[in-house]
């Protein structure tokens, strides 16, 4: 067994979808070994979700090293296996001693809170989009600075390398769009912001960038899950109603056009990129 299939083996998605939870844990191993996150470093991890990149850090950082994951979350939240249960299998496994994971945890409460130093990274994997805005993503940058020294990120690049990915970023597109009206949909994407907004963001935050790279995502299933929100009944069309005119016309438009370019699987993800930042 290798390095990646025994950290799937720590998930309790991987019951459910083995395949995809390999695939996925592949991807994560090779953000942290590019953030170079070495053995007894302490880790905090915002928007900690399934636990997906909770368990790789775990693996990286050693009996040594700790890592603390929150999430704005409710542990019942998730489907077809909840924050929680994710959680609790993470838990009672080897690594699940390394690791505190926090539900219902919001950042910019100040009841919550860490004294200065508390962790020598903060980690923010492809979780940035769920925010609502690129101002309370600004904010939580800044709330965390004190606490940590270094800032590890990772998240989609709406930049397409390929005629093949644009599916994926109309899919994107379009659920911003639908959240833009202030129209909540049940989808994980609410503010698809640029590569670049985030290097502005990272300034009034309080960070230096030290490092900006592409990373390879072509093995990822997001494309074929974003495209399948917006286009089942359950998905962005049951937000359509709702919409303001021309809104309404302007995103049933561009369903259309998903319909008419998306493969029904196998569809290209967009690229993924990571930065890492120092503290000012």
């Amino acid at each position: 067994m290798d390095r990646v299939e025994a950290i799937t083996e720590v998930m309790a998605a991987t019951e459910v979808s083995p395949e995809v939870q390999v695939v996925q844990t592949r991807f994560r191993v090779g953000l942290v070994d590019q953030w170079r996150i070495p053995a007894g470093a302490s880790v905090l991890e915002v928007g900690c979700g399934q636990g997906d990149m909770t368990a790789v850090l775990a693996e990286a950082v050693g009996e040594r090293g700790r890592v603390v994951g929150v999430d704005i979350a409710e542990p019942t939240y998730g489907a077809p296996v909840t924050l929680g249960e994710s959680a609790e299998f993470l838990r009672s496994t080897p690594l699940g001693a390394r690791v505190d994971i926090r539900f219902g945890f919001d950042v910019l409460d100040e009841a919550n809170s860490f004294a200065a130093d508390t962790f020598d990274y903060v980690v923010l994997s492809h979780c940035s989009w769920y925010f609502a805005s690129v101002d309370q993503l600004t904010r939580t940058l800044a709330r965390v600075r004190p606490w940590a020294r270094h800032l590890c990120f990772a998240e989609w690049d709406l930049r397409p390398n390929a005629l093949s990915q644009l599916p994926h970023l109309l899919a994107v597109l379009i659920q911003g769009q639908v959240e833009a009206t202030g129209e909540r949909a049940t989808g994980n994407i609410r503010s698809p912001f640029s590569q670049q907004s985030l290097l502005r963001a990272l300034t009034p935050a309080g960070w230096r960038t030290t490092a900006q790279h592409p990373v390879d995502a072509g093995s990822l299933q997001d494309a074929d899950w974003e495209i399948g929100y917006c286009l089942r009944p359950s998905g962005v069309v049951t937000r359509l109603p709702t919409l303001p005119e021309p809104m309404r016309e302007f995103v049933t438009s561009q369903l259309d056009v998903l319909r008419a370019v998306a493969l029904e699987r196998g569809n290209d993800p967009l690229p993924s990129y990571l930065v890492t930042a120092d503290r000012r």
